[in-house]
């Protein structure tokens, strides 16, 4: 395949690049940690507002621990877990047995016959109209606005993730169990330095802003109208990356806090790429540049999206239920 050609140069691991990434993003964001700190002893609004841009080095933190899953920040497989644990702890998220299913996802994105596993719940329209009042009631609240952007992002990384998958391999189960122990002894060493409130106060609305963003982030790049969904026998890997990933044009400032996943076409079409070579593979040919990218503006649309309706194969919302009912 020709893309198999052109990407081929940009999968090169660099450890300078990786390095300097490493340095310009935890030294900062230990230094907003110090500063909140401080700041908490003038004003608790001034720490709050420091948090938020805090929240915004975690999304950063999280894209070099996603890029070390999967092999590709560094050439070392041994740097690649190493960081990627230290940076699983700051985010708290288990490293081997996140990178396991976030395989699963990868191999079967877009594949309406293997959801489930690391994607956001999507049901089709049939299915929703043949499932039961209760699961409808459910499936409603799954995806209000509300629950998906602001308690999902506190669940899925307090609670969710300390507890392994049971279809998971030993090594991923027991990594939980490590992460689980990092996790504890990192919070237990910022609580003897501030005490459990201070902590508190400031660790939450942390990774409340950096979840909510990363949640949001994930998202968009999977659920917008023109989305690629397939029946399995149908289910193509370079359509599913080209037309099932989106290409979200950010600011570039948002752009590096979130290390440069909104070219997540580029990524779904080879994982091996690292975060700092994304862009560059984007601009380097026009089956890549042709695809419609989403703005901040335009992807506003995807929160009234929720089911697929496999007869147009576009995302659509509740509203669209309006029009099956007969007259």
């Amino acid at each position: 395949m020709e893309w198999k050609k052109i990407v081929a140069d940009y999968q090169q691991s660099s450890t300078p690049r990786a390095v300097w990434q490493i340095v310009n993003t935890l030294v900062p964001y230990a230094a907003l940690w110090y500063c909140m700190h401080l700041a908490m002893q003038v004003s608790v609004a001034l720490a709050m507002a420091l948090s938020v841009v805090a929240g915004l080095f975690l999304v950063r933190i999280f894209i070099i621990f996603h890029d070390c899953g999967h092999g590709s920040f560094f050439k070392s497989n041994t740097a690649n877990d190493g960081v990627g644990f230290i940076t699983g702890m700051l985010t708290f998220t288990p490293y081997f047995h996140w990178r396991w299913e976030h395989s699963i996802h990868h191999s079967t994105c877009g594949d309406l016959d293997r959801r489930g596993v690391g994607d956001i719940w999507t049901l089709t329209v049939k299915e929703y109209l043949q499932a039961s009042k209760a699961k409808r009631f459910v499936y409603r609240v799954a995806r209000n606005p509300i629950v998906l952007f602001l308690l999902a992002p506190l669940i899925l990384f307090l609670i969710y993730q300390r507890i392994p998958n049971p279809k998971a391999s030993r090594r991923e189960k027991h990594s939980v169990w490590w992460m689980n122990l990092g996790v504890t002894a990192m919070c237990a060493a910022l609580i003897a330095w501030l005490g459990w409130k201070e902590f508190l106060i400031l660790q939450l609305p942390t990774m409340g802003i950096a979840g909510t963003a990363g949640v949001w982030m994930f998202y968009v790049q999977h659920q917008y109208d023109t989305v690629y969904w397939e029946k399995h026998n149908d289910w193509d890997y370079t359509s599913a990356a080209l037309q099932g990933s989106s290409f979200y044009k950010l600011p570039k400032v948002l752009q590096w806090f979130s290390g440069n996943i909104g070219f997540h076409h580029i990524h779904h079409l080879n994982p091996r790429i690292p975060n700092y070579n994304l862009e560059r593979c984007h601009n380097s040919h026009e089956i890549f540049t042709s695809i419609p990218p989403l703005t901040l503006r335009t992807s506003l649309k995807s929160l009234s999206l929720r089911l697929w309706d496999e007869e147009s194969k576009t995302l659509v919302g509740f509203s669209h239920l309006k029009r099956l009912q007969p007259a």
